[in-house]
This record gives C-alpha cells, structure tokens and sequence, in this order.
C-alpha cells in the first residue's frame, strides 16, 4: 500500500504542534517555537496545549480536539508532535469516528506516535514521517547531519532516505536481491498494544521497522513470540531492527543482540539490523507507506521514498 503523499513544507507554513502524550516543560516549548521559527515555519502552539494531568499533556477530550484541530486545518502543512512518551491509543477511537480529512498532510513523531502512524497510514492511506519529535530538534540534541537531513526531507529538497551497510543476520537477508514493499512499524511495544484492536498492524505485504528503548531481552522476546503467534510475521516482506536502547539487564548484561539472532534463525523472512532510527543518538528519518527497495547480500541497502508529493 502507498500512502496518499503531503506536500513538501515551504518558508511561511504553518506547523501544527501537538502533543498527545506525555506533557513537557515550558522551556521545552520555547524551544520548539523557536526551531520552527529558525526554518522559516510559523509554529501554531495552541495556549491549552498542556494542562494539569496525572499522566498526560492533557485530558483525553483536550488531546482529541487539538490533534483533530490539527489534521484538519486547511492552512497548516503539517502536524509535529512535541513529545512521545504514552497517550495516542487513547485517541484511537475519536479519529475513527471522524471523516478523513481532504488531503492528507505531513506527520512528524516518533515512540508513542506510532499509535498515530499506524492509524493514519493502515485506515486513511497516508504516507507519514517516523522522526523525531520537536523535543528533539532543539540545538545541539542531534548532529548538523541530521538536522540537515531531516530539512531537506520535508522541504522536498531530496526524495529519498537511504540505509546503507545493513547487516544481514539470517540466510534469507544474505540470499535477498531486490524487493519492493512499503515500511510499517515504529516503537515495537506501541505495537504490540495494538493486537486485538480495530487498528491492528498489519504488516503484510510491508517491511516491518521495529524500535524501543528500556526493554530488557525478555520482554523483547515475548513482543515478537505475540507477534509469531497471531500471525503478524506470515506475509511480511522483512524485519528491520532500529535501535533498542537502554535495554541493558540488572547485571549490565544486554541480551536483546541474543533475542536478535534467535528470531533472525526462526523466521523465514529477511532480517536485517543496523537501522540509526529510534531513540538513540542518531534519529534518522524513516518514511512510512511509501515505495521502498531493499537489497541484501553482504551489506543490506534501504532505499526509502520520501512520502513528500512532487513540486
């Protein structure tokens, strides 16, 4: 499936700026205010973006409203999420109940924002932007490179992301060619809450790219066991393994490359790792529900349509 594409942002846009998890501190704000304005974008910060909550930026009906306000406004070019952290499922069933909006426009986020990917991308045919959040585009928190990257993208300036130096980990990924699928995925415990929903991964047909940061080897196991088990693996064109930070065990051990190796030996599907997305210091824009190439062999290379429509 490729998603219906946005338009690349020009000086002057306006960015919608949301944030339907996690709260964050006002000087955070402040500093994604003056981001966008350092692009030349005019940030729309809505003053009731964050109020007091025992767990979010704001309560359920608050958030809906906003990110709603957001998708639908006419005169704005594109919707950046603030922070991840957990609260976009809950949203979930509001934007079903609403009509898709014209056109679609660019989504920026990454962690928790995968409820809001996958949703956008599975039920109205978007193609969506894995990268990060406006917390993280503050100066100095990624590399010139990669701000510059991340620049050209949205601004239609390149139409194209590419991985290069994949490490194949299993003989399907050494003996891979050339194949064609869109990407699907994102933070991998966001996906596995949507088992059992109405908005389900499907990733058949799909590379599938899988992220997380704090999981312990067990638990990263489990995720995929639920995942071989309801079927999710069957008709997936390949495993993509982003960055799994901060996952080290109690005695300093790490054993998610371990995890790593087992599925890459029991799967049928190409397994490829050594994708710098995710929440490390690297966080490469990754294209969601857009025409993407993988070739395998010695070193596995993704190429990755932008998702930006034509100028």
């Amino acid at each position: 499936m490729k998603g219906k594409a946005w338009r690349p942002l020009r000086a002057g846009d306006i960015v919608d700026v949301v944030a339907p998890g996690y709260a964050t501190k006002p000087e955070a704000v402040d500093r994604a205010r003056q981001f966008l304005l350092s692009w030349g974008l005019v940030p729309r910060i809505p003053p009731n973006l964050m109020a007091p909550h025992f767990l979010h930026a704001n309560d359920d009906d608050s958030r809906l409203i906003l990110l709603k306000k957001a998708l639908l406004a006419e005169d704005s070019a594109a919707v950046w999420c603030l922070r991840g952290g957990y609260g976009s499922n809950r949203l979930l069933p509001g934007l079903a109940r609403m009509k898709a909006p014209r056109r679609a426009k660019l989504l920026v986020g990454i962690s928790d924002i995968t409820s809001l990917h996958l949703f956008l991308s599975q039920e109205w045919g978007w193609a969506t932007l894995h990268g990060p959040l406006l917390e993280r585009m503050s100066p100095g928190r990624l590399a010139p490179r990669d701000h510059r990257e991340m620049r050209d993208l949205v601004f239609g300036r390149v139409k194209q992301v590419r991985f290069q130096n994949l490490k194949p980990m299993n003989e399907a990924a050494r003996r891979l060619r050339r194949v064609k699928a869109p990407v699907i995925g994102g933070n991998l415990t966001v996906l596995q809450s949507t088992l059992g929903t109405p908005w389900q991964l499907r990733p058949r047909g799909h590379f599938l790219f899988v992220e997380d940061i704090g999981e312990r080897g067990y638990r990263v196991d489990r995720i995929f066991e639920q995942f071989r088990q309801a079927g999710l693996f069957r008709g997936c064109r390949g495993l993509l393994l982003g960055d799994f930070t901060a996952a080290d065990e109690p005695d300093g051990r790490n054993l998610v490359p371990l995890v790593f190796r087992r599925w890459a030996e029991d799967l049928e599907i190409p397994v490829f790792r050594g994708l710098p997305a995710g929440h490390g210091k690297v966080q490469r824009p990754v294209p969601f529900a857009t025409s993407a190439v993988l070739s395998g062999g010695g070193q596995g290379v993704l190429t990755i349509e932008s998702g930006g429509a034509k100028r």
